[in-house]
């Protein structure tokens, strides 16, 4: 299915045999994925690191699986919604669909009455509005977070609603974390 929007452009920088700066990559991500029960809901994978990555690591974003960075490592993309359909059993089967096909790896335990989208990653997340709105759904509470919006999520049960009837484009960098023992 196509989408609205084109592709992400994604620049990566490098260096020539010489050591020089260069441009080393300059087109649409390698990772770039759809869920199939979900028109419009696109993630586009831009980069990953893991710990001991230097300069000249080469990319690996291709063959990354599921919303967690690599252990002790991160993850940086992009991922546009279209707007939420308000059939609560519709919203049910699209989340479903898409934690199955592209988030295996979250914690997702939705309690009666919770968002069908709810799920805890143990990473701190910066999430970045580039385009419409979306939802930032807690336990206890949400907000509306428009374009320019910065939340910092710190290993919280979440979810992310796009109810303004309009698509929505948001940057994530997933970082690897611990939770606390105590």
């Amino acid at each position: 299915m196509s989408h609205a929007s084109p592709p992400i452009r994604r620049i990566v920088t490098g260096f020539d045999p010489q050591g020089r700066s260069v441009i080393a990559a300059d087109g649409a991500s390698p990772a770039q994925k759809t869920v199939p029960e979900r028109p419009g809901y696109r993630i586009t994978n831009l980069w990953r690191t893991k710990p001991g990555d230097d300069f000249g690591v080469p990319d690996s974003i291709a063959g990354h699986q599921g919303v967690l960075p690599p252990r002790g490592g991160t993850v940086f993309r992009i991922i546009e919604w279209p707007a939420e359909p308000q059939d609560p059993a519709e919203l049910r089967r699209l989340m479903d669909a898409t934690f199955r096909s592209m988030y295996p790896d979250a914690h997702r335990d939705v309690q009666q009455g919770q968002h069908p989208g709810m799920h805890q990653t143990d990473t701190v997340d910066y999430a970045l509005v580039l385009e419409g709105e979306v939802v930032a759904i807690m336990e206890q509470g949400e907000t509306v977070m428009r374009q320019g919006d910065v939340l910092i999520q710190r290993g919280t049960a979440h979810s992310w609603a796009n109810r303004s009837g309009k698509p929505a484009k948001v940057a994530f960098v997933l970082v690897d974390a611990a939770r606390d023992p105590r």
